[in-house]
């Protein structure tokens, strides 16, 4: 399936998207997070970046591909402050309000083992891809055609032992599964 849409495009149909908010958290002393779906134009379509984390002990994300972001920290004002930080910090991409091109749907781990967590994400556009510098949490970054995550020859399952398979894209050499493929499917969805 071919996705023909411009930057100018995805503003309108995120203007006319009412994201859906979790009025309750999930479970008691959920964690607050936001990510940036980060787009760009080319002479082949929209990109968007993703990262692959960091492996860490401990994480439950580790080794993962994500979108930059990531907790709220008590001195950020709101989400979006939030995933202005994240993403200075994980990328050294600076965002602004003015890039932001709508939100979409919170969501929450459906695995009960993961930290309690309710994501936001957030959409913005840059005219071209940026300079990225990678922190340490960040093991390394690919630009990923929407193209891709749209054309079904590209899906795929991950199996997890104990839980069954789940959804997954192949991109750039690597799967995109969990919550990050819960947040750009629905995405590629609201775009066709």
């Amino acid at each position: 399936m071919v996705i023909s849409v411009t930057l100018d495009d995805v503003r309108e149909r995120l203007a006319r998207h009412a994201p859906h908010r979790l009025q309750e958290p999930p479970e008691p002393g959920a964690m607050q997070a936001a990510v940036a779906l980060i787009l760009v134009p080319t002479t082949t379509g929209l990109e968007l970046l993703l990262i692959k984390r960091a492996e860490h002990p401990g994480d439950p994300w580790s080794g993962q591909m994500a979108l930059p972001g990531g907790r709220r920290d008590p001195e950020d004002a709101h989400l979006l402050a939030t995933v202005m930080r994240e993403t200075r910090e994980e990328v050294g991409v600076e965002l602004s309000p003015d890039v932001l091109l709508g939100e979409l749907d919170d969501l929450h781990p459906r695995i009960r083992t993961l930290p309690p967590v309710v994501v936001r994400p957030f959409v913005f556009a840059l005219p071209r891809r940026p300079e990225i510098r990678t922190s340490s949490e960040v093991a390394l970054f690919l630009w990923a055609r929407l193209e891709e995550f749209a054309d079904r020859k590209h899906r795929t399952e991950v199996p997890i032992p104990g839980r069954g398979t789940y959804p997954g894209v192949m991109v750039g050499g690597h799967i995109v599964w969990g919550m990050t493929e819960r947040i750009i499917r629905p995405f590629i969805e609201l775009l066709r």
